[in-house]
């Protein structure tokens, strides 16, 4: 993993995370008006619309400055292909944030989200100090528990009918990693 903060971009293997700019709210709304990832995501509305991914970007910047949140485009990092979205929350009391992505599913089972995830928990432990990061996924994505494991992450717990989602309630099955002290 590199880390430009100048440019505030991640560079991975295959992937380039960068911050979300106005041209690609069309695919973000092509790519989250899919019932799949509605239903596997906590807040995303659906139907997904053009207007939706113009305001979800537009504090992007101001968030990212103020540390508040870094949210970044998951890309090919040869022909800039938007594969998805992945953002770690930053609570600067408790040294620590919330991971979460989303991959476009034309794009699952090529571990993008793996490599951007491992990525992210780099960043977060080497470039913005946080002493833990955790992640959440709805016991009904175990394909989410995967990435998870495969960071390293561990399973810490699950939050019994915590969410309601679809007239249902749904676990959500917490997960967190530690910094190191090496």
């Amino acid at each position: 993993m590199i880390y430009d903060d100048q440019n505030k971009t991640i560079t991975t293997k295959r992937l380039a995370l960068r911050l979300f700019q106005k041209f690609d709210a069309a695919t973000i709304a092509k790519l989250c008006n899919n019932y799949e990832i509605y239903r596997h995501t906590l807040l995303l509305p659906y139907p997904y619309t053009l207007d939706h991914a113009l305001s979800w970007i537009e504090h992007h910047l101001d968030h990212f400055n103020t540390n508040k949140s870094f949210e970044f485009a998951i890309t090919d990092k040869d022909s800039g292909e938007l594969y998805g979205a992945i953002g770690l929350s930053n609570n600067q009391m408790f040294h620590h944030g919330e991971l979460g992505y989303w991959i476009g599913e034309p794009f699952w089972g090529n571990g993008y989200a793996t490599e951007a995830a491992q990525a992210l928990v780099q960043f977060a432990f080497d470039e913005k100090q946080y002493h833990k990061v955790f992640a959440r996924h709805f016991q009904s994505n175990p394909a989410s528990g995967k990435v998870m494991q495969k960071i390293g992450m561990k399973q810490e717990g699950i939050l019994v009918e915590h969410v309601r989602k679809e007239d249902r309630y749904e676990d959500l099955v917490c997960y967190g990693i530690v910094r190191s002290k090496s």
